[in-house]
């Protein structure tokens, strides 16, 4: 791997490290066009044909902000062995590289019957009509999904050109020397400056967006789930004292993975204030939470977490006290996120066993929201809800199966659908017979799970 050595500019905080992919033909023009990008430090890696995308990219991976591939097969088998926790761009072939392919291919073959790969047929059409050229055929390469793509595009290409006398226009380097090499003609397309250009604006906004996501303020609030009912057990003060401090200590301790700082709001609450970017990292993109797993098998409490994003610390702090009332209309020992478009995220939990969630928080429907008012439902736990009901892709239910869909009690199930009867929200469609004896289950459609879709 070829590491760049001639950075000029003096190290920032304001400097983002981008890795560049591709072959050695590309990397002088790169060199040249990122001079205008000083906030750039860049890192190359030079493939070759014998390369492996896979081993070349976990290589450049943890040692940048953001990636940029300069050849789209490069790009395309690293997204299918990968998955980024960065950004990662390629440069297209859609702007002046390409049409001063065609432009050479007209000069010298004309463009009667041409073959492509890589390239979008929609952008060569769009340059034809430009070069007002209407007598043509266009074949085009589309099994991005075969494994040996540099031998299978080579034949493609091979069989227009005995097939058709068709010209090959290629976004692969290795591709067009072999077709050379078989006497073939080709035209290599090669980005221009100007292509260049766009894509690392592309890259340098994409690392901008997503450094300054990663500093944003993360408040969240932590409360212990009845704790009245948990002290009751305790027959003195000091013990009721220790307690405490014992929960204190472990949440300090969490904190402290979080490099965040831990404030005890008074009784029962606590919350922490760290950094988006730490959050996803000890967190595993919001999906792991060891202090709720921790907190109830050494000290058997559990716990409610809700955590806010926002652009400024008051609405971070909003947010979270939301994903708290989620965290608790749950029954407790979950967490929930409420990002700063007011979507919610969850659950947080290692130990959950249901699907991970996203729903928009508020019912804009002031009908629907009448109607829940009178079913008892809160707006948050209507689209909690909706947003759980329509992924299963379910709108008929027996109390049964709604109990298991949310995870409730049998009872629960058959009150909620009596009050939602009352509220006109579901309807009895049908009944289902059951095999031993007993009274047929009743079906319920969530007619109104269905019309907000609908």
């Amino acid at each position: 791997m070829l590491i760049e050595g001639e950075v000029i500019m003096q190290l920032n905080n304001s400097e983002i490290t981008i890795g560049i992919i591709g072959p050695e033909a590309l990397m002088k023009q790169t060199r040249e066009v990122l001079k205008a990008f000083p906030n750039f430090k860049p890192i190359y890696s030079t493939t070759t044909p014998a390369s492996v995308t896979k081993a070349v990219t976990e290589e450049l991976i943890d040692e940048v902000d953001v990636l940029l591939f300069t050849e789209f097969h490069l790009y395309f088998e690293a997204k299918q062995h990968i998955n980024f926790s960065i950004p990662v761009h390629h440069v297209p072939l859609t702007g002046t590289g390409l049409y001063r392919s065609l432009f050479i291919i007209k000069s010298n073959f004309g463009l009667k019957n041409l073959s492509i790969d890589t390239i979008e047929e929609k952008y060569v059409e769009q340059i034809l009509f430009e070069l007002a050229e209407s007598d043509y055929n266009c074949y085009s390469f589309n099994q991005h999904t075969n494994q040996n793509l540099i031998d299978h595009m080579t034949r493609f290409h091979k069989n227009n050109y005995h097939k058709n006398q068709s010209i090959a226009i290629t976004g692969i380097q290795e591709v067009s020397n072999r077709l050379s090499e078989l006497d073939i003609p080709n035209e290599w397309v090669i980005p221009t400056h100007q292509d260049m250009i766009v894509s690392l604006e592309r890259a340098l906004l994409a690392a901008e967006t997503r450094r300054n996501k990663e500093s944003q303020i993360v408040f969240g609030i932590i409360d212990i789930d009845n704790f009245t009912r948990v002290i009751e057990k305790y027959t003195s003060e000091h013990d009721v004292q220790l307690l405490k401090l014992q929960i204190q200590q472990m949440l300090l301790n969490y904190t402290k993975q979080l490099d965040g700082h831990l404030i005890n709001s008074g009784g029962e609450e606590y919350s922490f204030i760290t950094t988006r970017g730490i959050f996803e990292r000890e967190t595993r993109g919001y999906k792991f939470i060891p202090l709720l797993k921790e907190t109830k098998s050494e000290l058997g409490i559990t716990l409610s977490v809700g955590v806010g994003f926002g652009s400024s610390a008051a609405e971070a702090g909003s947010h979270a006290r939301l994903a708290l009332r989620q965290s608790k209309e749950l029954g407790g020992n979950i967490c929930y996120i409420v990002r700063e478009d007011r979507s919610v995220l969850g659950p947080v939990d290692i130990s959950a066993n249901t699907q991970y969630e996203r729903y928009d928080l508020a019912i804009t429907d002031t009908g629907l929201l009448d109607k829940a008012e009178k079913a008892g439902m809160s707006a948050v736990y209507m689209t909690k809800l909706m947003a759980r009901v329509a992924r299963h892709k379910k709108f008929d239910y027996t109390a049964q199966e709604l109990a298991t869909t949310l995870d409730i009690t049998i009872r629960s199930a058959h009150r909620i659908l009596l009050k939602w009867m009352d509220a006109e929200l579901v309807d009895i469609v049908g009944e289902e017979k059951v095999t031993h004896k007993g009274r047929p289950r009743r079906i319920y459609r969530l007619s109104f799970i269905v019309d907000d879709i609908s």
